[in-house]
């Protein structure tokens, strides 16, 4: 008996001490895959690209980076939840797009929260809501009132959320607004500087434009006022009680095999430490690098629609 017990005991700890050890010898058969649910040159875009170029320095796996841009991410992870579940493709998106959507059609969509295995997080951002340097306001107060006076201004959104929380504008302000979609931040930089619309929303990537003067910031889309610009208010200053707070997350489709997922999220974990990708979250977002592991990404995606209906009053 005493003879039993033992092996068993070794065996126990032979599986215990392997583990860890099938996760490290995993390896994608062919290229990792790494789709960005917005278009070129916005800040999941950089982000992306970058986490995904340590990642191959790191473990050697060959790594190939695909933009697929479409309904603030929801396009993209359509398509990662059609896929086979075979530890090669993984998504990289934006939280609140994708809650929103699932919060306000979920039932037209063909995945929920449960369709993905979740490997981690890379940021939180704070979003801004900017304006040309020559736009007649510098807050949001005054971009309502100038919308009231003028009507039909133009502003421009590049996901859903951003959508959402002008129409939520428009309905307690009674500003007019006219709301041009745009495809990723750099078609947002480019319809502001351009001068076809006068406001829209950005994560970083108009902090050159800051510096320059060619833009201006006038508000927060966040719960707080920015950390850089403490003197730029959230939306409830002209009552609008709806913000959005958006994290950078990565996901595959559910059921692929516990050791890929573990390897792969391990790799995206020693990825968002390193000095390469903390420099990009810096210079994109102005805050720090920060990944959530596993669990806590499976924790903020599968309570986000709840709390997204309380936030949009749904």
């Amino acid at each position: 008996m005493k003879l039993t017990a033992r092996l068993l005991a070794l065996g126990l700890s032979a599986l215990i001490s392997t583990a860890p050890a099938m996760a490290q010898d995993w390896a994608p058969k062919g290229p990792l895959t790494i789709n960005i649910g917005f278009g070129a040159g916005g800040s999941t875009d950089t982000m992306g690209r970058v986490l995904a170029k340590v990642m191959q320095d790191n473990t050697g796996w060959p790594t190939v980076v695909e933009n697929k841009p479409g309904g603030g991410g929801v396009a993209m992870f359509t398509g990662i939840s059609q896929r086979p579940a075979d530890g090669r493709t993984v998504g990289i998106g934006v939280s609140i797009p994708v809650l929103v959507q699932l919060v306000q059609r979920g039932d037209q969509l063909p995945f929920d929260t449960d369709s993905f295995d979740y490997l981690g997080t890379v940021a939180r951002t704070e979003l801004a809501v900017v304006a040309g340097k020559d736009a007649p306001f510098d807050d949001l107060a005054g971009m309502v009132a100038h919308a009231k006076e003028q009507g039909n201004l133009p502003v421009t959104a590049m996901a859903p959320p951003q959508v959402l929380l002008l129409k939520e504008t428009m309905a307690k302000t009674g500003a007019e607004l006219n709301i041009v979609n745009a495809d990723g931040a750099a078609e947002v930089l480019k319809l502001i500087l351009g001068g076809q619309v006068m406001v829209g929303f950005a994560a970083g990537e108009q902090f050159p434009y800051l510096e320059s003067g060619d833009m201006k910031v006038i508000g927060s889309a966040g719960p707080e006022a920015l950390s850089y610009a403490p003197e730029a208010k959230n939306f409830s200053e002209i009552g609008v009680e709806a913000y959005v707070d958006p994290v950078y997350f990565l996901a595959m489709r559910a059921g692929t095999a516990p050791a890929a997922v573990e390897a792969i999220a391990a790799a995206i974990d020693e990825a968002v430490k390193s000095p390469e990708v903390a420099e990009i979250v810096k210079n994109a977002t102005q805050s720090q690098s920060l990944n959530l592991g596993p669990e806590g990404t499976h924790k903020m995606m599968t309570d986000g629609p709840a709390a997204s209906k309380v936030l949009f009053g749904k």
